[in-house]
């Protein structure tokens, strides 16, 4: 595999870029060459804080800049679809920011830019690549605590509508499902595969947004119980129970630093393991490794487990009555 720096431009400079921005800065083979906003003073002073080469104010210069290997868009969801297909069509690689899109039907197209342009792209689950996550599937996998039956796993927070606009905002995509809900669906998701029935139901704001929203995904011989809110708080520790035993990832657990493994009750283990950075750093390296060896698609979150999780999300979003 090439030994060599790989080329970043971000698109969107608010606050989860600039946690991705400061976790590129540790990895010793990436760059990050430009950054855009519309607003250009944003742009200056976030490429000036992370050591940017270029500043842009257009989402477009950025993707025609000629060094820009991949993309990391970060702009609310609603732009994602539009973003990534244009990213792609431009020759770059994308990871776009999870939600990848606001509707199933925009994730196949985004895929089949994908494959068209022959590009990478990745929907940015960071989560799938931490440390704990990675070392809890393995054990699974290998029945350290048998057939998994049961999951519970919450995202919950108080959110502010004076402060977080976006949050509560019906046009960009704004509400529990679509920010935090793909979070508990994803962890079902990756241990139970696609479900046989979902069960959703909401509490919804004014505008529609869904400001919390409760699930039930039902399998052959097992259900995970999951929950979002932005108007409410909970212990966000994801429980992950089997027929010999149950595994409990530290709060938050989608960002966990280690978990607990039970046996008949007793707590058997405890495994730290911190992240490096804030916890995107794993997910860049996945990146840069299937750009390194000409993948468009990651083996551990890969097209077809984008559009999996985009056809549940789109059934949720069915049965509670989102409209976008």
């Amino acid at each position: 595999m090439e030994n060599r720096k790989i080329k970043w431009g971000i698109v969107g400079l608010g606050n989860i870029a600039s946690q991705f921005a400061s976790d590129l800065l540790l990895i010793e083979n990436a760059e990050l060459t430009a950054v855009a906003s519309r607003d250009f003073s944003k742009a200056e002073q976030f490429g000036e804080k992370f050591n940017a080469l270029r500043m842009y104010n257009s989402y477009d210069l950025l993707f025609e800049d000629p060094e820009v290997e991949i993309v990391y868009i970060a702009t609310p969801h609603n732009s994602h679809a539009e973003l990534s297909i244009k990213a792609l069509e431009n020759g770059k690689h994308v990871l776009c920011e999870k939600p990848m899109t606001l509707s199933y039907k925009d994730a196949e197209r985004i895929i089949e830019a994908s494959k068209k342009h022959n590009k990478f792209f990745m929907e940015a689950f960071w989560t799938r690549f931490i440390p704990s996550v990675q070392d809890v599937l393995h054990k699974i996998n290998n029945g350290a605590i048998g057939n998994v039956n049961y999951i519970k796993a919450d995202f919950a927070f108080y959110g502010s509508e004076t402060e977080n606009k976006r949050l509560f905002d019906a046009e960009l995509g704004g509400g529990a499902l679509f920010d935090i809900g793909v979070y508990p669906l994803f962890i079902s998701y990756i241990l139970l595969g696609n479900p046989k029935e979902i069960f959703a139901s909401a509490i919804k704001h004014k505008n529609n947004i869904d400001l919390q929203t409760s699930m039930i995904l039902q399998y052959e011989s097992a259900q995970s119980v999951l929950h979002a809110s932005i108007v409410s708080d909970s212990d966000m520790k994801a429980v992950i129970s089997g027929t010999e035993g149950r595994i409990e990832l530290n709060a938050p657990w989608f960002v966990a630093d280690g978990y607990s493994l039970f046996k008949n009750e007793e707590k058997e283990a405890v495994f730290t393991l911190p992240t490096l950075g804030k916890g995107y750093s794993y997910e860049i390296i996945e990146c840069q490794n299937c750009i390194l060896n000409n993948q468009i698609e990651s083996e551990f979150w890969s097209h077809q487990n984008c559009l999996d999780l985009s056809k549940i999300v789109e059934e949720v979003k069915s049965q509670i009555g989102l409209t976008f």
